[in-house]
């Protein structure tokens, strides 16, 4: 009996350790260095193989790319917000404009916070892509948005590692890979018309977007990623966004595509705009494009995985301090209700 609670009492004591934890004693970069180029590369090296046919919205490919995400998320014990085994949002026909599209649905999963779960940061990309052509050429989006898809299994895993050590984020997250994005940013349209949790708690967004490739202008330099939209609605966020990235990851943060008059206009042409239109804050992580964009040359042997290791990195060391600061991130710069589109 004596040995029995000697080994019991530690074992006891350091569940309590873990659990009690104060997130503000952890290294974040600890978890962060769990995001590895050799887990992305065998990630996208599946989810953008042949066997998932471009992931064309509705249609086979892309039920295999939920499912793929599905099993994920349950591998690492993340539950669905939606409760049981449903990780599927179904996305009505209806929303689509464009042309006939089957049944489709996003991918969702949640980790709720330790002290503040009501508030809710969301971490997003799309996972559809454009199918194949008539002549059979596979698109197998591995940049579009294969890269982003994958960075949130691996942003997922860390903050599930960090839980385990009992470092649960103070706000909770929600895991979202959107369908529809090719067809004009439509499961990300209607997640937020239908939210799984008020748009009023959600605190901001972190869009994925193409990360895993160098475009023309920074040939030769692999340490860079575009940031639009960071300072669009807040200033907290922008600054917030600078600050993690100094302090952990240096990358060089091009804003240039962040120019209201660019001609490119990409901060209305990803997922995260639904929600900034909503007056959430958000950043869209992008490496720009290149001369494999839309083509069925995205292939996943092009990507740069170290680089996209490193930006996925960024991404998660932001999430965690939105989802850990005291206060919420301040929206100063509204768009206005006549202004909203």
């Amino acid at each position: 009996m004596k040995r029995i609670l000697a080994l019991a009492i530690p074992a006891l004591l350091a569940a309590c350790s873990a659990q009690n934890n104060k997130i503000e004693n952890a290294d974040p970069m600890d978890y962060a260095k769990t995001i590895t180029a050799e887990e992305l590369k065998e990630h996208l090296y599946t989810f953008a193989s042949d066997e998932f046919e471009g992931r064309e919205t509705g249609e086979p490919g892309q039920k295999k790319a939920a499912e793929y995400l599905k099993n994920e998320y349950k591998s690492l014990n993340l539950p669905s917000p939606l409760g049981g085994d449903d990780y599927y949002q179904e996305v009505p026909v209806e929303y689509f404009k464009r042309g006939i599209v089957k049944p489709t649905e996003n991918v969702v999963a949640f980790l709720k916070g330790s002290e503040k779960p009501d508030e809710i940061l969301v971490i997003s990309s799309h996972y559809d892509h454009v199918g194949m052509d008539d002549a059979g050429n596979i698109y197998n989006g591995a940049d579009d948005d294969g890269s982003g898809t994958v960075s949130i299994l691996e942003i997922a895993e860390a903050f599930v590692k960090a839980s385990k050590d009992g470092f649960t984020p103070k706000r909770s997250i929600l895991f979202l890979n959107v369908t529809g994005e090719e067809k004009g940013l439509v499961g990300s349209k209607f997640y937020t018309d239908e939210p799984i949790f008020p748009l009023a708690n959600t605190v901001a967004n972190l869009n994925i977007d193409m990360i895993g490739r160098i475009d023309p202008a920074h040939e030769g330099n692999n340490n860079y990623v575009y940031l639009i939209g960071s300072d669009k609605l807040s200033t907290e966020l922008h600054e917030l966004s600078e600050t993690v990235n100094n302090k952990f990851m240096n990358l060089e943060l091009d804003y240039k595509y962040n120019d209201e008059n660019d001609p490119n206009r990409f901060y209305f042409r990803s997922d995260h705009y639904n929600f900034a239109k909503n007056n959430i804050p958000i950043i869209f992580y992008f490496n720009g494009t290149h001369a494999d964009y839309h083509k069925p040359t995205d292939t996943p042997d092009k990507i740069e995985y170290d680089l996209l290791a490193k930006r996925a990195q960024l991404v998660f060391l932001t999430a965690w301090e939105i989802a850990n600061r005291e206060n919420r991130v301040v929206v100063d710069k509204p768009i206005e209700e006549s202004a909203k589109k």
